[in-house]
């Protein structure tokens, strides 16, 4: 059967979904190809593939047939190079205890625009599943080759713009794709715990992104969170690639109400994220949250069981979160404490001295108030592993 032969379950049968989907396996041979075509595809080749001779990645291109076989010809090798130049380290765990016959909704907290997902899919490869459904804003969807490369990398687009009325519809549509995907095509689905990155390291789960996937479900609870298979993912990053910069907008954010983000940021940031330092990676896989549904069900108010699976969630992805000697000496220096001493050295607290303050020398405010944003950033991680596990 191939993807558009998949029949619609009924909660997705009124919606239409060829402005946000990803292609179908059958669309992927034909855009590829097109994509050859393009300059940016040779400078993509010289980035990503940089020991591939052109003509050695055209004629790969023609062997693709299907998404699976881009992720695995193009992608798998291509973030695998990219965490080579920037990562001392990766791992991961808790993917072995997952059934590779089920698809699953990962839940994730956000550090990096494109990183974290990205992440995930080689993880998954690496552990014989297959890829998953990614969610992107569509402000960075931009018509032509870098829609037709995120639509190539199973990505489908949440629109944010619009009316009230026009976002509720969206949020509708949203929610039947996603549990269409899931439900229908049995592929699982990435997607962020909130909108936007994380900036001060408190990793939160949104109420409203689990109302919106409520949206699609039948009216009961239990049924229509057990059938997303929802999985809370932890990513840990030793060194934020994109430190400065949210240092920096938390900062502006501070002191307007409203934070309107300069042209080009969200590329700069992109980019700063994938060439940056991180250090180590740990990525882990929590279990599926299904029992623990059945006690917040037990709840009689609708917006009480969203919050406690908000907490489940966050509780899950906190505890399962990599802590690196950064995040206990931001903690201590946050403190003006030592609580944390017993995890570090001081040539490590040195370090990370030195470290922090090179990265906030060239940024703009009060110099006082951006450290302490800074360690706020890093501290977060560690401040929060103290609350109460489920």
């Amino acid at each position: 059967m191939t993807t558009q032969e998949i029949r619609k379950s009924p909660f997705a049968e009124a919606f239409d979904f060829e402005d946000i989907r990803p292609y179908y396996d059958s669309e992927a041979h034909a855009v590829l190809q097109r994509m050859a075509k393009d300059p940016s595809f040779e400078k993509l080749v010289h980035h990503l593939w940089p020991e591939m001779p052109m003509q050695e990645a055209v004629a790969k291109a023609g062997r693709v047939h299907n998404i699976m076989d881009f992720q695995m010809e193009f992608m798998h090798s291509a973030i695998r190079t990219l965490l080579s130049r920037s990562c001392t380290g990766l791992s991961g765990s808790g993917f072995e205890k997952l059934d590779k016959n089920k698809a699953y909704l990962f839940v994730a907290n956000h550090r990096d625009i494109l990183l974290d997902s990205a992440i995930l899919q080689v993880m998954l490869v690496e552990n014989g599943f297959q890829t998953s459904e990614i969610t992107i804003g569509d402000n960075l969807m931009e018509p032509g080759f870098i829609t037709d490369f995120g639509r190539m990398n199973r990505m489908f687009t949440v629109q944010r713009e619009g009316t009230n009325r026009e976002l509720y519809d969206r949020s509708r549509k949203f929610s039947a794709y996603i549990r269409h995907t899931l439900v229908d095509k049995h592929v699982s689905v990435w997607i962020a715990q909130r909108n936007g990155r994380t900036k001060d390291g408190l990793d939160q789960t949104q109420t409203g992104l689990l109302k919106m996937l409520n949206l699609s479900g039948n009216g009961n609870f239990l049924e229509s969170f057990s059938q997303l298979n929802i999985v809370p993912v932890s990513i840990s990053y030793e060194y934020e690639p994109c430190d400065a910069l949210k240092t920096q907008e938390l900062y502006l954010s501070s002191l307007h109400s409203i934070y309107k983000k300069a042209p080009g940021e969200d590329l700069n940031s992109i980019l700063t994220g994938i060439m940056g330092n991180k250090g180590r990676i740990h990525i882990q896989a929590g279990a599926p949250i299904l029992a623990e549904l059945n006690e917040i069900n037990k709840y009689p108010n609708e917006n009480e069981k969203v919050r406690q699976l908000c907490l489940i969630i966050d509780s899950k992805i906190h505890s399962n979160y990599k802590l690196w000697p950064l995040n206990y000496i931001a903690a201590d220096m946050l403190e003006e404490g030592r609580r944390f001493e017993s995890h570090y050295t001081p040539e490590e607290k040195e370090a990370f001295l030195i470290y922090a303050q090179s990265k906030i020398q060239g940024l703009k405010g009060d110099p006082e108030t951006l450290i302490q944003g800074f360690l706020k950033m890093y501290a977060g991680p560690c401040l929060t592993a103290d609350l109460k596990k489920y």
